[in-house]
């Protein structure tokens, strides 16, 4: 039985429910990350007993599952989408914002499918969209294509962002640190592909280069979608 089939206990003197529970989950994972989220530390939040979370929530797994299905409702279209390019783009960027709002989000991506009712909800707009254009397993590889592009891009762009955090520099002020270093290196001569890159490549804006990016997988996708079609 998942944690959503299953039942919540009755209410006691200081009133809980999953709802409030996730709740606090998120905002101490906002706050701190996922190390900074435990079954105690969100009983402590809640001012509650940490033995009575077990009553709603039997491991901490169920409540990443939550957390996870919580952010899903962010991600959900408003409307439904003009066409299946539209349908995944439009995925693409709003995981893009929901990971960027709750960085905690990149960790979990791409793992086990999304079993909540938001993350069902995503799954089905988005099959629906492409429902009727080519087989369902061809379907099923344009989707987890996409996916795999944005999860990887959403990753390091989270991944940057800590980095940033953790250094306390910048990504231009961590370049001008590490400039003296790169420079004597590409001097060698040995890497003169990245010294093309380096000297003549432009530095994008991130939301660029995730579009950018995501047009040319989804080039891709039409292609073969346009050669499966029934």
């Amino acid at each position: 039985m998942t944690v959503w089939d299953r039942p919540e206990p009755p209410a006691r003197p200081v009133p809980l429910d999953r709802e409030r529970i996730v709740a606090a989950a998120v905002a101490l994972a906002d706050e701190g990350g996922l190390e900074a989220v435990s079954l105690r530390k969100v009983a402590a939040r809640l001012e509650a007993g940490p033995m009575r979370l077990y009553g709603y929530i039997a491991v901490k797994e169920e409540l990443l599952d939550l957390m996870v299905d919580e952010v899903y409702a962010e991600i959900l279209p408003e409307e439904r989408a003009g066409d299946w390019r539209a349908a995944l783009g439009g995925l693409a960027h709003r995981t893009r914002r929901a990971a960027l709002r709750h960085p905690w989000l990149a960790d979990l991506l791409g793992g086990r499918p999304a079993l909540g009712p938001n993350g069902l909800a995503v799954t089905e707009a988005t099959l629906a969209a492409l429902d009727g254009l080519a087989d369902v397993d061809t379907v099923m590889r344009a989707v987890e294509t996409v996916s795999a592009y944005f999860t990887g891009a959403i990753r390091r762009e989270v991944a940057e962002l800590r980095a940033e955090r953790v250094s306390g520099l910048s990504k231009r002020e961590w370049q001008r640190a590490s400039g003296p270093h790169v420079t004597a290196m590409l001097a060698t001569g040995r890497f003169p592909a990245l010294a093309r890159a380096v000297h003549d490549g432009a530095d994008g804006d991130p939301e660029v280069s995730f579009t950018t990016g995501l047009d040319w997988v989804l080039d891709a996708v039409a292609t073969r979608l346009t050669r499966a079609s029934p």
